[in-house]
């Protein structure tokens, strides 16, 4: 979680320090503006640096999310009976029916038995030799 929120914090002073160089260049470009106005090349640097922050929110933010959306899909679908799972209420339980939008677990040994939707399902769990006899 701590690498993550890292992660995020560089990429978010990358953009910042992208964004400074484009203004930068803005800058630099209306100062060597020719005396009719024109500018001398400032155009194609000012659109390479948002190609190249668009880039970098794309590779550092978009795409590691969507990894991250895809993973915990697959998961969810890959659940069975069985399985420790934790909900995103951090209710911890072991699955007894898996069906196609909910799935039902027992939360204790007195055999309490609750029923939620799989994208309520954080996390699964690993089984112990105990559990699987």
């Amino acid at each position: 979680m701590k690498l993550n929120r890292i992660v995020r914090a560089m990429s978010l002073v990358l953009a910042a320090l992208v964004m400074v160089f484009v203004f930068a260049g803005c800058a630099a470009t209306d100062a060597t503006a020719s005396a009719d106005g024109t500018a001398a090349g400032g155009g194609w640097s000012m659109i390479i640096m948002i190609v190249v922050m668009i880039a970098v929110f794309y590779f550092f933010l978009i795409r590691p999310e969507n990894k991250k959306k895809k993973q915990a899909e697959e998961m969810r679908s890959s659940l069975s009976v069985g399985d420790q799972i934790t909900t995103i209420g951090g209710i911890v339980g072991r699955i007894v029916a898996v069906k196609s939008e909910t799935i039902v677990f027992e939360t204790s040994e007195d055999r309490v038995r609750m029923e939620v939707t799989k994208w309520a399902i954080s996390s699964k769990g690993k089984q112990t030799e105990e559990e699987k006899k």
